[in-house]
């Protein structure tokens, strides 16, 4: 990620202020995608794709030593374009039950914001917050492929708020976090008014393996209700195990790995298991991902995903 640093008199209006600046970065992908649609009954596709994200992070720093700061994101992905999204029946915008329609505008433009104000291991966020659930350690334990390929291995299956790098998020519903962490301790304590979540978690790390326990409170039966994660080093291989009970959308367990298979190769595996809900079935998945430097890297995976349908994909992605 590369700085670029401004005058202090460029970005704020008022004396005082130890330090200010903005930070550039983000990624780039492309490459092919494949997906048998075994689900649908239909015939097996092999499509471009690509994403170009920049993320932009403004910070200034008080005579106090507080940090304020805002992250917002541009994002085009190539599914983007003529896609319209539309309020779901809470009539909010950038919600969980929002939809999508054809024949809109691209869907390419600034996200809602994530504010904050920082000072030591304290953190408060407001707007397009990252969520509790969605920041546990251990809930992301891969990154299959490309694209992610389904993220079947996500236990608490996106049933909590989270940051939106295409939408408001829960900026339009009084979203609200706080963060701490002390050495090896970390607490995080979300709110929205998304079907009222309110959602947390405590981690602690102890000889190289970390621990993480997260709860909802939610007027959504479909929401999870409380997940637990450990996650670590056995040799060669970094493992996590993760269990999430979603309400009505079942139990998830997933089990995950990484191993090294050279200076620059690792490969990444997974099978999850969802038992009960719309997604009774166990999935599974590999991956490489090798390093060719300069921020750049070759990607690809296949998986068998819930719904049956086995989904690959390769390409090339670049951090700057």
């Amino acid at each position: 990620m590369k700085k670029v640093l401004f005058a202090t008199t460029a970005l704020v209006a008022t004396a005082g202020v130890a330090a200010a600046d903005v930070t550039f970065g983000g990624y780039g992908r492309f490459g092919i995608m494949y997906n048998d649609n075994d689900s649908t009954g239909g015939d097996s596709d092999t499509d471009v794709t690509s994403r170009l994200r920049l993320q932009i992070d403004a910070t200034a720093e008080s005579d106090a030593g507080v940090v304020f700061g805002a992250r917002m994101r541009i994002q085009q992905n190539n599914s983007d374009d003529n896609v319209n999204v539309a309020k779901g029946p809470d009539g909010v915008y950038g919600t969980a039950d929002d939809v999508t329609t054809s024949g809109g505008p691209a869907g390419t433009g600034i996200n809602g914001v994530r504010f904050f104000a920082r000072t030591g291991g304290f953190e408060v966020g407001v707007g397009n917050i990252f969520g509790a659930l969605e920041s546990m350690p251990g809930q992301y334990p891969v990154d299959m492929g490309l694209t992610g390929l389904g993220y079947d291995y996500t236990a608490f299956d996106d049933r909590g708020d989270q940051y939106s790098s295409g939408g408001n998020g829960a900026a339009g519903s009084n979203g609200v976090e706080v963060l701490y962490s002390a050495g090896d301790l970390a607490v995080h304590v979300s709110a929205s008014d998304i079907n009222d979540r309110v959602a947390g978690y405590v981690a602690y790390t102890w000889s190289g393996w970390t621990f993480a326990v997260g709860g909802q409170d939610s007027d959504a039966a479909s929401d999870t209700e409380w997940t637990a994660t450990a996650g670590g080093s056995f040799g060669i291989a970094d493992v996590t195990l993760a269990y999430a009970d979603n309400g009505t959308g079942g139990d998830r367990v997933v089990l995950a790995g990484r191993f090294d298979v050279g200076a620059a190769t690792d490969i990444e595996v997974y099978v999850a298991d969802n038992d009960g809900g719309t997604e009774d079935d166990t999935g599974y998945g590999i991956d490489f991902n090798h390093d060719l430097g300069g921020g750049t890297s070759l990607r690809g995976g296949v998986v068998k995903q819930f719904d049956g349908d086995t989904v690959a994909d390769m390409g090339v992605r670049f951090n700057f």
